[in-house]
């Protein structure tokens, strides 16, 4: 996915300008009952994202194949709905949106995951297949 790195930040900073803005209203109104959306929406949102989006800008081997396209369709909603559900949750008795959420969120973990044992993997095959066989010293007579 062309710039799958950028996109992830971008989302990320949205997510944190939405976090950030619930928490200074919540303490105005000294009413934090929703603090855990807040703090879902930073640290899947914010936190989580940012880091998806600086790995796959750190390891550019991170962005290629169709799995790199499933990780943001998985993860991007799932951070946005998540917090959402948790909200339904609280408010209303409805958490079938986070449970949703959260399998979703569960599913781009685990595709980042593959990803970057996949990237191990290689890097791994990589250093073995340069790295020079050292000489054994020849036994003294």
């Amino acid at each position: 996915m062309a710039r799958i790195d950028i996109r992830f930040l971008l989302l990320a900073t949205v997510c944190l300008t939405a976090g950030v803005s619930m928490g200074i209203v919540m303490g105005i109104r000294h009413d934090f009952s929703l603090a855990p959306v807040h703090a879902h929406l930073n640290l899947l949102g914010w936190t989580s994202l940012g880091l998806f989006g600086l790995a796959y800008r750190a390891w550019p081997d991170l962005r290629e194949g169709w799995s790199a396209r499933l990780h943001f369709v998985l993860s991007a909603p799932a951070a946005v709905l998540f917090p959402i559900g948790i909200y339904l949750s609280i408010m209303h008795q409805q958490p079938m949106l986070a449970i949703v959420a959260a399998f979703l969120w569960l599913g781009g973990v685990l595709t980042f995951l593959g990803k970057l044992a996949r990237l191990a993997l290689a890097m791994r095959e990589e250093a073995t297949e340069a790295a020079p066989v050292p000489a054994l010293p020849m036994p003294a007579e």
